[in-house]
């Protein structure tokens, strides 16, 4: 709880929001981990003539998937193309010397963009594509090119990326949206507002959040495509935080206070109806719930046995039980939980020396293992791929968003205005 009355008191100033430049690209950094090159197979983003922005954008979410070793090569060298070469007109060997094991070339094309995935062991092209892009200079080019990334990661691991996905975060009292490299920062909610706890709906075309007003806090489900907005059935009165849908997006959780306690309630939004309380407080605090992607338990913070603490239930309330172990004078508080997208983890924050730091629990064993150690490490969201987590840390001097993947330990900035606070990521998004 103690992450929403520093938010009430404490939100600090943030300038205007900025959009970033698309084209540049700057390395993340690895801590905490010892990665050895190889493991991940090398994969190479061709030169060519035009499409420079979209390469750029193309190769740092390649980048950014942490799924491959990424190879530099400014200019193709010489011999690199040309009748004797492979299949594609690409000589592979001189790209396999460079430690590539994949190459992608994008070129003009009738009707869009020519994609080609070149396997340079094999020494012929695994995947190839003509895919439409608007212009460069229309609104939805950057999205269509994080698709185009995602598909491509998807052609060479497997598993589709995460790119094509945007966060939520509070800045100065308003609501901010941010592509997932950081570009495009556009605010939702008005200056001279207090509004906290957003959360996009599992559909990406809603998303919900505290109202704070008079001294009372509505939960809001805020229409992208109309603008219109809703109050969630049972926040009309007194405080209402932490929202989270539930996978259907019909029914919406979120925590009620009252002189009593605060507890965590659901109501439908899909039929504006139907208010349910899930937990009795008896002057204890339930909040921030999240629901397993099946949509049949919710875990959910709890002040019942002191300290702040995660626990889980059954989508009804029933079969409550705590779920992350915890050992009184060696961690402390634990709040901000998340499910995980396969279902396997959950996802929070734990004070460590009075510190807060992130953690995961195996909800199968209830194993916790910790993930962060240094500066001030909390409000973790899961992306869609399962392996990145984005939260809020002031190891940069202020808080901001920052990434990481918890396979290999990289973590990456994400530049955001002043004072950021509460990041949701969104599940990939749909045209």
């Amino acid at each position: 709880m103690r992450r929403f009355l520093v938010l009430l008191f404490c939100l600090a100033a943030a300038p205007a929001a900025a959009a970033q430049d698309t084209t540049g690209f700057r390395e993340g950094v690895r801590l905490g981990v010892e990665y050895q090159p190889g493991v991940r197979p090398g994969l190479i983003v061709l030169p060519g003539p035009g499409l420079d922005s979209l390469r750029a954008i193309v190769r740092r979410d390649l980048d950014y998937s942490d799924r491959f070793e990424m190879i530099t090569v400014s200019v193709a060298p010489e011999g690199t193309s040309g009748s004797s070469a492979g299949d594609g007109g690409l000589s592979y060997g001189i790209y396999k010397t460079m430690g590539a094991e994949m190459a992608v070339e994008l070129s003009e094309a009738s009707g869009g963009v020519s994609v080609r995935l070149h396997d340079l062991n094999l020494s012929r092209v695994r995947n190839q594509q003509v895919v439409p892009l608007p212009a460069p200079a229309e609104a939805g080019y950057r999205m269509e090119a994080h698709r185009l990334a995602d598909e491509i990661t998807r052609w060479a691991s497997g598993t589709v990326g995460a790119a094509a996905t945007r966060f939520l975060f509070v800045a100065d009292g308003r609501i901010y949206r941010i592509d997932s490299d950081g570009a495009d920062v556009t605010p939702l909610t008005p200056a001279g507002g207090t509004a906290l706890s957003p959360v996009w709906s599992p559909d990406g075309q809603r998303f919900a959040y505290t109202r704070l007003e008079s001294g009372r806090g509505a939960v809001v489900v805020h229409s992208f495509a109309t603008g219109a907005k809703q109050t969630a059935p049972g926040s009309q009165t007194a405080l209402n935080i932490t929202p989270a849908f539930a996978p259907d997006g019909r029914t919406l959780a979120f925590a009620h206070s009252s002189e009593s306690g605060t507890d965590i309630f659901t109501s439908n939004v899909a039929e504006n109806c139907c208010a349910q309380r899930l937990t009795v407080g008896r002057y204890a605090d339930n909040l921030s719930p999240t629901f397993s992607p099946d949509g049949r338990r919710i875990a959910f913070v709890s002040t019942r046995a002191g300290p702040p603490q995660i626990y889980a239930m059954a989508a009804d309330g029933t079969d409550q039980e705590l779920l992350a172990p915890f050992d009184y004078g060696a961690t402390g508080s634990s709040n901000a939980p998340e499910w995980s997208p396969d279902g396997a983890r959950v996802v929070f924050h734990r004070e460590v020396s009075r510190s807060p730091q992130l953690f995961l629990v195996e909800v199968a064993g209830q194993r916790v293992r910790q993930l962060s150690s240094a500066g001030r490490n909390e409000d973790p969201t899961w992306a869609p791929d399962g392996r990145h987590v984005a939260f809020i840390s002031d190891r940069s001097g202020r808080r901001q968003i920052w990434i990481v993947d918890i396979e290999t330990g990289r973590v990456r900035q994400l530049q955001t205005p002043n004072a950021a606070r509460l990041p949701s990521w969104s599940r990939r998004l749909a045209r």
